[in-house]
């Protein structure tokens, strides 16, 4: 069982329908039990999501969007990423179905609005989690969901309250600290197919030094299979096909050329393979966890609080070699003895007088996918010490580490050469039978080791909080009032494997050493100040304020302020008000991520070595096309339209800025909450919220460079043409740069609105029914990726033009997420209907796709007061994603949808009676 200790100085974190929420699904008689509790007690000092202020009521001005641990379990969430990516304010960002390019390695991150997910802040109960990437960004799925006890979702900047980071808004996992008793869990999710995920974990809680403290822990094993694109009939097309294991070979000297099937024949035309089904649509995972979450009363006025996490998470996916199997094109020499020619291809060759013949041999080496398996352990420490001074000061200190330590290995890779630097492949060319297209060349597949990386983040922070009732009250009370300092440190390590320091592996990428640190030093104080209460008009109306003072020791940091108005006309009205301003300093990948370069025929649909997750960055040069304007292309000297280009040669460069600014953006929030007491159970929260991000870190990808330069601004003095070069020589693209630069203006504005409506059901059923509902309607999104270009509209549309690197690809202009519950006594029967607004291609809104409905099915049982059973089936009539023309990113669709389909789940918690 559980229950919420009443000592006033632990945050309860509790919420009612005429807070700044609409929770997803939380029983009616829970909510009233605790309101109820609330009022027969003296008013606790409690924390919300969006301030620091300790306050007696359960409101603040700032609009937060929640989801209980009710939801949680009828989710059968066995991931954080099960939670947020039915969100209707969050977008895809990393997932399980795709990784990104960079440095996300299986991860799930978080990207609300989809703004990006470094513009995210995540928090662990009020405090930062330890990022994993150089790109600050949070592996969600390192906490345990298991524990969790709801999930705020805070719109707008933040930063006056939490610091950098904070732009889009902030997601806050509050976990559940109060645990008393045993549960031991069970879930396990299957697909059509694939994708299996199972999960076992064990919540532990209780009273510690004879009861003035309390401790909960957790253990937690998580498996999830994968799901091969095979299975799925949408993902086979367009499939990616390269040159096979029986291989393809020209005599240097004549040109003549033949091929092997792979039967074995000598063919003339050139074979190929394709190794789409192979590929993971899903990346497999497993996951070991536990922690500790403990407070003891050291005194009566102090309290000793902390928690220990820790998480090992290995995942396998594409990482930033793709799946592309690893294959030869070289020159080799063959000697007229060599036993293993072909006839065909013998009477081809040209044999010198040492009986050598120079030969090209493109040949797949055969020893499947590449993929890449990263491990990565994250820990955090936390350690602090809270309590009362007087009846009217309170204080707050801790301190906090965490650190990620990731090794990622590229497997079905190999040394493309020997210690001596010759070709492997070369010097086995005479000795084995390299024209058997069943040739075992398994010595070639070496794992390589691609990166050890070191993530660590410390933080120390202390708050004053309290009131001003030992110096004055106003007329409608006091002011109350929290002033702290936060000091914190992050540092980010890499060192990569030999063959892609020094690019002699099969793979066609390379990574970098790097060894970077930054530090802040921050100021922050906030204001509650009462203005009215109990007059006509205005049962209570207060102002909030907040100023952070910020020193980064690698750029020039912004102060931030938040302004806020608290509006409650009646007992049915309270209208909320924000204007808020917020930064984000460069990350470590921003300012100290040397350049690394990759090949351009990653993102060459027309190259065998084609990376689908790459779609739409390089489009092919315009020049050669015949789109370009034809005098630009002659002022460049690019080739004549139609000259055949090899992208292998060229390279696509990336990294990060010493010179990069912070992003400075703006926010504002007007929202009504409405709690009519004339209709019992309902109430609707309505959020209007406009961002504003200039300086915005971007990359301008080669798509976009050339279709600005050739197509819509055919000027020789256009700067995006220099972010494409050419070859002084030939004219062909020899180089896109797409570092970071503060190039970019964004621009969203949109309504968040949540409704909860509890009503009986008919006699003839008996229950409750429940009507929820969470939706966002974008009003307008534009993106500017430089002054010299105009505005793109991106509102309700799907493509890279209209997001960065670390963005999602898709812009819908309408998500929601509805649920009909029915409750009983021991069983609830809920019925879900998640919706994307229909979106347009957003680089000329050529193609649509339509809108994207998914009905999900839930139900739990509490079969005994130990045993509770939850069953559910999400995406219930088997949707297939959407298959565009034209943007398609990840194997013909789009990664923000559902590419699983139908799952069907199943979870079992027990919680003995001790």
């Amino acid at each position: 069982m559980k229950h919420r200790k009443p000592n006033s100085m632990r945050p309860l974190h509790l919420l009612s329908p005429i807070a700044l929420t609409v929770i997803a699904t939380t029983s009616p008689a829970l909510l009233a039990a605790e309101q109820q509790q609330v009022q027969q007690k003296k008013p606790e000092v409690i924390t919300v999501t969006g301030s620091r202020i300790q306050r007696t009521e359960l409101v603040s001005s700032s609009p937060v969007v929640s989801v209980d641990e009710a939801q949680i379990h009828l989710d059968r969430a066995v991931n954080v990423e099960d939670i947020t990516a039915k969100l209707p304010q969050a977008a895809a960002g990393a997932n399980s179905t795709g990784a990104t390019v960079g440095d996300s390695f299986g991860s799930s991150t978080i990207d609300l609005r989809g703004l990006g997910q470094n513009r995210t802040l995540v928090l662990i109960d009020g405090t930062r989690a330890v990022p994993f990437s150089f790109r600050n960004s949070v592996d969600v799925n390192t906490i345990p969901a298991g524990l969790i006890k709801r999930v705020d979702v805070l719109t707008g900047g933040a930063a006056a309250v939490y610091g950098a980071d904070a732009v889009a808004g902030v997601v806050n996992f509050v976990l559940d600290d109060d645990f008393t008793g045993a549960e031991f869990s069970s879930s396990y999710e299957t697909a059509d197919g694939g994708n299996e995920k199972l999960n076992f974990e064990a919540i532990f809680g209780g009273d510690i030094a004879d009861g003035s403290g309390h401790i909960t822990g957790y253990l937690g094993y998580s498996e999830r299979k994968e799901l091969l694109a095979g299975e799925r009939d949408y993902a086979l097309e367009n499939g990616a096909t390269m040159i096979n294991s029986g291989g393809y070979y020209t005599d240097v000297a004549s040109g003549n050329s033949l091929a092997i099937n792979d039967a074995g024949q000598v063919v003339s035309d050139r074979q190929t393979s394709d190794f789409t089904g192979d590929r993971y649509l899903t990346q497999p995972m497993d996951r070991i966890s536990a922690g500790l979450l403990f407070d003891v009363d050291a005194s009566d006025s102090a309290i000793i609080y902390g928690r220990a996490m820790y998480s090992k998470v290995t995942v396998n996916g594409s990482g930033a070699s793709g799946q592309t199997p690893i294959f030869v094109n070289e020159q080799v020499t063959l000697t007229q003895d060599n036993q293993y020619i072909p006839d065909e291809l013998r009477q081809q060759l040209t044999f010198d007088a040492d009986g050598n013949a120079l030969v090209n041999v493109e040949r797949n080496l055969g020893l499947g996918v590449q993929y890449t398996e990263a491990v990565r352990d994250s820990l955090q420490f936390q350690l602090g010490l809270k309590g009362d001074i007087n009846d009217y000061l309170r204080y707050d200190i801790y301190g906090q580490y965490g650190q990620t330590d990731e090794v990622a290995a590229i497997y079905n890779n190999g040394y493309k050469n020997d210690s001596s630097g010759n070709s492997r492949f070369g010097n086995i060319a005479n000795s084995s039978d390299i024209f058997d297209p069943n040739l075992n060349l398994n010595e070639f597949s070496d794992p390589l080791l691609y990166t050890t990386r070191e993530r660590t983040q410390s933080v120390f922070a202390a708050t004053l909080s309290g009131d001003s009732s030992a110096l004055f009250e106003l007329p409608a009370g006091y002011v109350d009032f929290a002033i702290g300092y936060e000091y914190r440190k992050e540092t980010g390590k890499q060192t990569p494997g030999d063959a892609f320091r020094n690019g002699t592996s099969f793979a066609s990428v390379s990574a970098f050493d790097m060894d970077a640190s930054f530090d802040s030093r921050e100021f922050y104080a906030e204001l509650l100040v009462p203005i009215l209460i109990d007059m006509p008009f205005a049962k209570e109306l207060s102002f909030e304020g907040a100023y952070r003072i910020s020193d980064y020791s690698n750029t020039e940091a912004e102060d931030t302020y938040k302004l806020g108005i608290n509006w409650a006309i009646n007992d049915d009205i309270r209208i909320r008000a924000n204007k808020l301003t917020a930064f984000r300093a460069p990350n470590l990948g921003e300012f100290a991520s040397p350049i690394t370069g990759l090949s351009l025929a990653l993102f060459d649909q027309t190259s065998d070595q084609f990376v689908p997750r790459f779609a739409g960055r390089f489009n092919g040069d315009p020049c050669l096309l015949g789109t370009g304007d034809a005098a630009q292309c002659a002022a460049f000297g690019a080739p004549p339209v139609g000259t055949e280009y090899d992208s292998t040669t060229a390279k696509y460069t990336y990294g990060g800025n010493p010179n990069i600014k912070p992003e400075q953006a703006g926010s504002d929030t007007l929202g009504v909450v409405y709690t009519p007491s004339y209709i019992e159970g309902f109430d609707l929260s309505v959020d209007y919220y406009s961002i504003h991000v200039t300086d915005a870190v971007s990359q301008i990808q080669p798509a976009a460079a050339l279709q600005s330069c050739y197509i819509d601004d055919p000027n020789p003095n256009n700067p995006l043409c220099g972010a494409v070069l050419r070859d002084p020589n030939t004219g062909f693209i020899s180089t896109a740069i797409v570092n970071d630069f503060n190039l970019a203006a964004i621009k969203q504005a949109g309504i968040d609105l949540a409704a909860n409506y509890v009503f009986d059901a008919p006699m003839a059923l008996g229950g409750r029914f429940r009507l929820s509902y969470q939706g966002n309607i974008v009003t307008k999104q534009t993106r500017q990726n430089n002054s010299t270009v105009a505005e793109i509209d991106c509102k309700g549309t799907y493509g890279s033009a209209c997001s960065g690197d670390f963005a999602s690809i898709l812009q819908a202009d309408y998500k929601h997420r509805a649920t009909f519950d029915w409750q009983l006594d021991t069983m609830n029967f809920q019925l879900g209907w998640r919706r994307i607004g229909a979106v347009d291609y957003a680089v000329d809104r050529a193609e649509t796709i339509s809108a994207q409905d998914y009905m999900d099915f839930a139900t739990s049982w509490q079969a005994t007061d130990t045993l509770a059973v939850n069953f559910g089936i999400d995406n219930l009539f088997d949707k297939a994603p959407p298959t565009p023309d034209i943007g398609a990113n990840h194997f013909n669709t789009v990664s923000d949808y559902s590419v699983i389909g139908r799952t069907v789940g199943v979870a079992v918690r027990y919680s003995p009676s001790f």
